[in-house]
């Protein structure tokens, strides 16, 4: 597409929003958000209006608009644009609903009721009538598997209560309105791109796994999805191969896939872009990638014709895209597909035309036990090696390697291919013609037979050659193993007992950077002895540059941190969690894992507007959760390990909210405000009761709650919680508060010793309304 009036760079963005306005006139695309536009790439908020038919690009001075943001969604209803959620920095999530009045170009903020809405991005969305069905999407480490409705009619948000073949939890998928369904493809489960397809029928609110003919699409996420008459289409995504050149076409009538290779798009990369219909063109706005050795990458927008697809009334596509024709026939007769794609006519040239036929049913053939390669030109390495990986001939036990010409790529083969490829060269004797056109992904698809994939490996010149390397690949083996094996032979070389290998340890902990060692590893006096020499051999072995073996917590007022640097210059880290930054000195500070879900806990809490008073801050264990996640208004973070307040200070920076903590130095039983806090947290093992009374005073007149940690044997656990509940009532009454004290819930942390558990009392203290 030719661009003018707003600058082309202006559309080089991916993760934006992209809606078909249905103007009388004409029919615009409404573009909003994403990361990149002019000048320095950074999350947007500006507004856009593309014309397509003459690729007139306005920038629309909208009132109020939003904050900046990617990942979000936006679907029309009427004249107004809804966008829902979305990211607005690495660490910010949001779950707002913002609308559009189309005809004024006002923006507002909408106050919506309902079911809780969690904050999202990655999440998709489709509109049947005044309805905006919301499925999946991600949070830091959380993927949603729920499916909302927001009625934008009374702007209230529900939580669908559904039935039938219920898909995983995903993010970046991709999901379409057809009639009363929706229809939603592929995406990611935090583990793996997904290929499936699900229809969910608003009516009965039933979700249903498709089951399609002609060879589903691969696997991606972050792909583009689009409805144009009784056809969905799929375009794009992640990751990035054959496929990302391919339109996939699914006729709704008779649930079969169509594919058709987009020869003159090789240069753009259609992930996080937009897909509009407009009338009968097909329009791709924005998508690209961060790459951190080549930079950023952009694409320009494309549009294509969609009338060709009329044909397929007949069974028969034919698509016209840029100066290639392609097309794809079906022979229903005889279950068979052919595709032939024509190249561009030059002059008085004849047209070159590919014809293949993809049948099924290849006879197997007799095994030959030996070692072989296949022997490929370099330009067709790639799609060679997935068509051998497809059909499980490349025999993974062995390297591929490349030849001394550097010219071509050897892969290993399995004697089945070996017997079936033998059989191929006999029949057609080293002659194969007519199969120069063939690419993309549909050599990968389940349309083409084995056989088929035999002869043209062929035609590209295959040959089978013996492997007089035959290097075998190495079963990978695990740390423990390498460990075991680097001391073995350092300790026969220093003469000592191999005894002392049954003293190795079986488990460590990583910090950030650092292996931690147990505490009770090495301990053998012969190992110090040979420590010096021992430590890097460990390291290396654990594939670590820095090793340190913890201690026991320092039994001081300041729990400091004993660990041991055995190898690196200081004990400095940064270790990441649930979207937050630590960073602290191990060798002076105490770090637990352990603690991670009570963590959590405290991140999903609801603090806004909330002052909350910790008063065993830390490195900020407890306070970067309430400030960066939780949203509280204000933090006061009390410590008294110097170390500690260090880190906290520099976490505070590292995450963007020192604005809304105020560091308090020293004693909390000194330092520590009076009532001010609606939440006071109390993370202090094996006890917090010395600073019981501290927190009733933190909070306000009305009360709060108080999250009071504790050891507790597991024998004891009612009574430590009777105990708890007693003591502050108490102290309640000693100060004059006339509060109503209640335990509203006891969260089991973890087991810190045999038989001893960490637990967290939440206690609510109301006040009493005389």
């Amino acid at each position: 597409m030719v661009i003018v009036g707003e600058p082309l760079e202006r559309l080089f963005l991916w993760g934006h929003s992209a809606c078909t306005l249905d103007g009388k006139k004409s029919k615009d695309i409404l573009l909003f958000g994403g990361f990149g536009g002019m000048g320095r790439h950074a999350r947007r908020n500006d507004t856009l209006l593309l014309d397509p038919l003459n690729g007139m690009l306005k920038a629309i001075n909208a009132v109020g608009a939003p904050s900046p943001r990617l990942s979000h969604t936006a679907s029309l209803v009427g004249d107004f644009l809804f966008v829902i959620g979305g990211r607005s920095d690495p660490l910010n999530i949001l779950g707002d609903v913002w609308i559009l009045n189309t005809a004024s170009n006002e923006w507002r903020l909408s106050e919506c009721t309902g079911s809780v809405f969690l904050p999202r991005h990655r999440h998709a969305a489709a509109v049947v009538g005044s309805n905006i069905y919301v499925f999946g999407g991600l949070n830091n480490d959380t993927i949603f598997s729920s499916m909302h409705v927001l009625n934008t009619g009374n702007l209230q948000w529900e939580e669908v209560l559904v039935g039938g073949e219920q898909p995983c939890a995903r993010h970046s998928h991709s999901m379409v309105a057809y009639g009363s369904k929706l229809f939603m493809f592929g995406g990611y489960n935090g583990e793996k791109a997904l290929g499936d397809l699900y229809s969910f029928d608003v009516q009965t609110h039933i979700w249903k796994k498709e089951k399609t003919s002609g060879g589903s699409p691969h696997a991606r996420f972050s792909h583009s999805m689009f409805v144009y008459n009784n056809f969905i289409g799929i375009i794009g995504g992640c990751p990035i191969r054959e496929h990302s050149k391919e339109l996939a076409l699914l006729d709704l009538r008779i649930h079969e896939w169509r594919h058709v290779t987009l020869d003159n798009i090789g240069k753009e990369l259609l992930v996080r872009s937009t897909t509009n219909i407009v009338g009968d063109d097909l329009v791709v706005i924005g998508g690209g990638a961060a790459c951190y050795a080549f930079g950023t990458k952009f694409s320009e927008p494309l549009k294509m014709s969609l009338l060709p697809l009329a044909s397929l009334e007949d069974k028969i596509v034919s698509l016209d895209i840029g100066e290639k024709h392609v097309t794809d026939v079906y022979d229903g007769a005889r279950g068979e597909k052919n595709v032939n794609i024509q190249g561009p006519q030059v002059g008085n040239a004849e047209i070159s035309t590919y014809s293949c036929r993809f049948d099924f049913g290849a006879k197997q053939c007799p095994l030959v036990s030996s070692f072989w390669v296949l022997k490929l030109e370099k330009k067709y390495a790639k799609l060679g090696k997935d068509m051998l990986k497809k059909f499980g001939w490349l025999d993974l036990a062995r390297k591929v390697r490349s030849e001394k010409d550097e010219l071509h790529i050897c892969f290993p083969i399995t004697e089945k291919f070996y017997a079936m490829f033998s059989k191929i060269q006999h029949q057609y004797g080293g002659v194969v013609e007519g199969q120069n056109n063939i690419t993309g992904d549909r050599l990968l698809s389940n349309e083409v037979s084995c056989s088929t994939t035999m002869v043209l490996l062929k035609e590209w010149g295959a040959t089978v050659l013996a492997d007089e390397a035959v290097e075998v690949r190495r079963t990978a083996k695990s740390p423990l193993q390498i460990m075991k094996e680097s001391v073995a032979s350092f300790i026969k070389c220093k003469g000592i007992s191999s005894e002392l290998l049954g003293k190795l340890p079986t488990r460590w902990e990583r910090l950030g950077d650092i292996v931690v060692l147990p505490v009770s590893s090495f301990k053998d006096p012969t190992w110090d002895l040979i420590g010096e020499e021992l430590w890097p051999i460990i390291a290396r072995s654990l594939n670590s540059q820095r090793l340190a073996r913890k201690g026991r917590v320092a039994p001081t007022g300041t729990r400091d941190s004993t660990l041991e640097i055995l190898v690196g210059d200081n004990g400095w880290v940064d270790h990441r969690e649930n979207g937050i930054t630590y960073s602290f000195d191990a060798t002076k500070c105490m770090f637990s894992w352990g603690n991670l879900s009570e963590k959590l806990r405290m991140a999903h809490l609801n603090c806004q507007d909330e002052v909350i008073v910790d008063l065993f801050a830390g490195i900020g264990y407890f306070v970067l959760p309430f400030l960066v996640r939780a949203g509280a208004k204000l933090v006061y973070a009390c410590e008294w390990n110097p170390h500690a307040v260090e880190a906290l200070k520099r976490n505070l920076e590292a995450n963007f909210v020192s604005g809304r903590c105020i560091v308090l130095e020293g004693d909390n039983r000194i330092i520590a405000p009076k009532g001010v806090a609606n939440r006071v947290c109390l993370g202090l093992l094996p006890s917090s009761e010395g600073s019981w009374v501290t927190a009733v005073r933190a909070l306000r007149m009305e009360g709060g709650m108080l999250h009071v940690h504790g050891n507790v044997k597991d024998s004891e656990e009612s009574s430590w919680t009777e105990h708890v509940l007693r003591s502050i009532d108490e102290i309640a009454r000693s100060e004059g508060l006339c509060w109503e004290v209640s335990i509203e819930h006891v969260e089991r942390v973890k087991w810190y010793a045999p038989h001893i558990r960490h637990l967290v009392a939440d206690v609510r203290c109301r006040q009493i309304q005389r």
